[in-house]
């Protein structure tokens, strides 16, 4: 049973990096991820940054593909055709990238609000749906029970694989 899932979880890591349309939306996150695991665990506003940049960068690169920049109306994106689930993660995570942002800028965060500056796991969630809603993968509940299934595990191996890492900064 749990093969099967670990299959469905190497497919969701490794389907970015067959595709190189998606290298360039990918990269950063991992980038954003490494950098994140090497700064402290506490919240605070250096790390609601990360995490706005990260989330932002995500959602831009899964609206990329619906922006026109021509036509009669003019720079717009087209939606019509995205996938309702796609459209509600999609906008989740930019306005929690857009909320996380300026909560680092302000060097405020709204009552209740301090998560957004946990960083540490955002992206691996979204490096783990990126291919899915960058219209390679479907959503499954396979996928996502195997998303879920991994965080942990991950979560466990970036913790302690980089501790000594962390530990000489």
């Amino acid at each position: 049973m749990m093969t099967g899932y670990w299959a469905t979880f190497v497919e969701l890591i490794a389907t970015p990096f067959q595709h190189m349309e998606l290298v360039w939306g990918i990269v950063p996150l991992y980038f954003g991820l490494l950098l994140n695991e090497l700064t402290s665990a506490k919240a605070n506003f250096r790390t609601a940054i990360q995490t706005g940049f990260s989330f932002l960068w995500a959602g831009a690169q899964w609206l990329y593909p619906y922006f026109r920049a021509g036509g009669r109306r003019g720079p717009h994106l087209e939606l019509d055709t995205m996938l309702p689930i796609n459209l509600l993660v999609t906008f989740t995570v930019l306005g929690l990238g857009t909320l996380a942002l300026v909560c680092g800028v302000r060097k405020r965060f709204p009552q209740y609000g301090r998560f957004l500056g946990h960083t540490r796991f955002a992206n691996y969630f979204m490096i783990a749906i990126f291919p899915i809603q960058a219209h390679y993968l479907a959503w499954t509940g396979a996928r996502l029970i195997a998303l879920v299934a991994f965080a942990v595990p991950v979560w466990l191996v970036l913790h302690f694989g980089l501790m000594p890492v962390r530990s000489r900064s």
